[in-house]
């Protein structure tokens, strides 16, 4: 498929259909998330990767708890196959910058980040991930993990130092996958966002 197409395709899936992933499309989804951006080279990411029911069970028990699936808007999230968690991991951009050939930059100084790197890079792996789903014949969704975040992390053996930016699901879309609400309100023109030579 050609990145415009890809590009044009992608959207937030909330519905999945309860089968799985073609053996090794999550594997090119975490390939394509290694080949980000990052500051310095630092590569301060790691992903949680789970497949399978079995797997991706204990994550919805931590984060959405059986007694409260009821109500829940979009149920057949819970069918994906597979679910991705990026971690970003602060530390390894504070320990790269310290590094001698980084170490007279400004970034040596945490305080001197004009953003946190650790997050921007996670983000930029994810979107790779988002775009390499669509690129396969598969949906995805980047959600926050809102509830449970400590005891899914302890349950995962994720150490100390690494934070999940959100969780990806991944799957096949289901034919009664409904759009969110938000894309009514329609993609800002380009004359509104883009400001050439000044704002």
């Amino acid at each position: 498929m050609e990145l415009s197409e890809v590009l044009r395709r992608r959207r937030m899936v909330r519905s999945f259909e309860d089968r799985p992933l073609p053996a090794g499309v999550l594997d090119a989804l975490l390939q394509s998330a290694v080949r980000a951006p990052s500051a310095g080279f630092t590569q301060g990411w790691a992903f949680v990767a789970l497949e399978g029911h079995d797997q991706t069970a204990p994550f919805w028990d931590h984060t959405l708890p059986e007694e409260d699936r009821a109500g829940f808007a979009w149920p057949g999230l819970l069918n994906a196959p597979a679910l991705v968690i990026p971690l970003a991991h602060k530390d390894a951009y504070l320990a790269r910058y310290a590094e001698a050939d980084k170490a007279d930059t400004a970034l040596a100084v945490e305080a001197e980040w004009s953003v946190p790197y650790w997050d921007v890079d996670c983000a930029f792996a994810t979107m790779l991930m988002l775009l390499t789903a669509v690129d396969s014949g598969l949906g995805a969704l980047f959600f926050a993990i809102a509830r449970g975040r400590e005891e899914l992390l302890a349950d995962l053996g994720v150490p100390a130092g690494y934070r999940p930016i959100g969780a990806i699901a991944v799957g096949y879309p289901a034919i009664d996958d409904r759009p969110s609400h938000s894309p009514r309100r329609g993609r800002r023109p380009l004359d509104d966002v883009v400001h050439r030579g000044r704002w």
